[in-house]
């Protein structure tokens, strides 16, 4: 991998900072580099308050939004709550509908169904919506590019609120409001929000427009936290003050549907971080909507009653298990079709098909190909006729700009910079495959094509110390735009202790020293990095990337290195 190492940030700044917080100036230099400059700055930062929220009503359709909402409760009108079936879908569906009904009994929500409906807004869940006597509908997390299906819905009586967070197309849907702050002429300072955070929003101006406590509201911020992890949203600026609580939230109150889903994922005993949403909490959620039907996510995370909460956790764990088998027969199935294909192994993009592909898994497949071919990747899979595809890309490439070159060729798409769903036309896929694969061949940097270790700055072992993690470990939570640090140490050595662990030996325990004959040594560990045992049992000195950890063990706890990658030469 490319060590990248970024550029140590403003001396002088970094010297100001560190005196006024009377902290290391490694600790400054890691703070200027994210941006943080300032006292008040690293206030917000590192303490950071539900009063820095921006008032809800900046957002463009606010007032109209909310006002509509109100008129809805006070004539007594049936609202149904209509959101996407992935994590921040249902989590958005779940934070609505828990909040307005303790206030409100006629509400219920629909979630569509991944096969026959697709994303977003379908025609058939406005029909259930009109057949059924709703009045309004609040869309979360899709909509914003519903501009016939909402016309549609107007004629027929059913008025619409989009609560959405992806980007708009050239036309914005002419529903009674939409709340999206990236549309064009959206002051709202913050563009980052979730699907389930610009729900919170909506909920937040509510509440300060009927006078309810804001207490009532911060209860559910367990929710809001699950989809800032799970959708991959920056964590900073907004974002960063929700998860902050979010997470207290689910650490030590958290609604009975994710309670369930801590215990199932064995994750009760430890204190809760991004990384758990992101691999524990956040796949169990989704594979309900991946295989089965997203409403028993949904009916999870809003049930009332703790036993029967455990009970869909189990049915949704069990979904889980199945989903993971059904990505890993795929990936393996989508790897040997490249393997074989020298004219797929030589592009620069990945585009993979088969109609006999599970729909609900193939966002997850198009992961997995990145981790061995590294490339903006599609897969692709047939569902009622036509062709239906999820987009993954790496780091620093914007591959909704890749999709989005090939508008003329799909039937629909939508998504963000690192992620789009799309589908196409069956007698398209040749022409689509050629046309993405041009582009992204004279749109992707050479930079950008070999997998990059993004490091932020060197340490001495003798850096690292426990007042200097306990200081680290206040820069969570972690995510895109905050990551865990990285660093990396030149000239070390290994210090005669090292020894394979795991169940196939495929990983590494060592202890490292920095200079030889140095008394103070730190353990380390490299998980799969069992293939550089020999090299490093030679007591040649070597450079090392990590991060900081703690390792805990029997109610104690010490420092360690995890090892993110080794070379010989810099």
């Amino acid at each position: 991998k490319h060590w990248l190492i970024k550029e140590s940030a403003d001396i002088n700044k970094v010297h100001d900072l560190a005196k006024v917080l009377n902290i290391d100036k490694k600790i400054a230099n890691l703070l200027v580099q994210r941006g943080i400059e300032t006292y008040e700055q690293s206030r917000i930062f590192f303490r950071p308050e539900l009063n820095d929220l921006y008032d809800p009503f900046l957002m463009k359709d606010m007032q109209k939004a909310v006002e509509r909402l109100s008129s809805a409760i006070k004539n007594n009108e049936k609202i149904l709550i209509y959101g996407d079936y992935d994590v921040d879908g249902t989590t958005a569906i779940a934070l609505v509908y828990s909040f307005l009904i303790k206030y409100y009994p006629n509400i219920d929500y629909y979630v569509p169904d991944r096969h026959s409906e697709g994303y977003g807004i379908s025609y058939i869940g406005l029909d259930y919506a009109i057949d059924n006597n709703f009045t309004l509908l609040i869309s979360v997390d899709c909509g914003i590019k519903a501009v016939e299906k909402v016309d549609y819905a107007k004629q027929k009586g059913l008025d619409i609120i989009i609560c959405d967070h992806h980007n708009p197309g050239e036309v914005i849907p002419d529903a009674v409001a939409v709340l999206d702050p990236k549309q064009a002429e959206c002051d709202y300072p913050y563009k980052e929000l979730s699907g389930c955070g610009v729900a919170f929003k909506l909920l937040q101006a509510y509440s300060s427009y009927n006078k309810i406590s804001f207490d009532n509201l911060k209860q559910f911020l367990d929710l809001v936290v699950v989809s800032i992890g799970s959708d991959i949203v920056p964590i900073t600026g907004e974002n960063r003050i929700l998860a902050y609580y979010g997470l207290q939230q689910l650490n030590t109150n958290p609604c009975n549907g994710l309670k369930s889903i801590i215990d199932i994922a064995g994750l009760q005993e430890k204190e809760i971080q991004i990384n758990d949403i992101v691999f524990k909490i956040g796949p169990r959620i989704n594979a309900a909507g991946r295989i089965d039907s997203g409403r028993k996510s949904v009916d999870l995370l809003v049930c009332q009653d703790k036993k029967y909460a455990e009970k869909i956790a189990v049915k949704i764990n069990s979904i889980n298990t199945n989903r993971k088998e059904l990505d890993h027969d795929i990936t393996d199935e989508a790897l040997e079709m490249i393997n074989v294909s020298e004219t797929q192994k030589n592009a620069i993009s990945t585009v993979v098909y088969s109609p006999d592909w599970h729909k609900g898994v193939i966002g997850i497949v198009a992961s997995r190909l990145i981790e061995s071919y590294y490339k903006p990747t599609i897969v692709l899979t047939k569902s009622n006729g036509m062709l239906t595809g999820s987009a993954r890309s790496i780091p620093g490439y914007n591959l909704y700009a890749a999709v989005e070159h090939c508008s003329d060729l799909l039937e629909h798409f939508g998504g963000h910079m690192y992620a789009a769903g799309l589908s196409l036309k069956p007698e398209n896929i040749e022409k689509f495959k050629d046309k993405f694969e041009k582009y992204v061949s004279e749109t992707l940097p050479e930079k950008l094509r070999t997998p990059v270790i993004n490091i932020d700055m060197e340490l001495e072992l003798k850096d690292i110390t426990p007042s200097f993690y306990r200081i680290l470990k206040q820069f969570a939570p972690f995510g895109p735009e905050n990551m865990t640090p990285t660093f990396y140490s030149k000239q070390i050595y290994e210090n005669g202790s090292i020894r394979k662990v795991g169940k196939n030996n495929e990983h590494l325990k060592l202890k490292v020293i920095q200079n030889p004959g140095d008394n103070r040594c730190i353990d380390a560990i490299g998980f799969n990095f069992a293939h550089f045992y020999d090299k490093l049992t030679d007591y040649k000195p070597f450079n090392l990337c990590y991060q900081l950890s703690e390792n805990k063990f029997m109610n104690q706890s010490h420092l360690q290195i995890l090892i993110k990658d080794i070379n010989d030469n810099m």
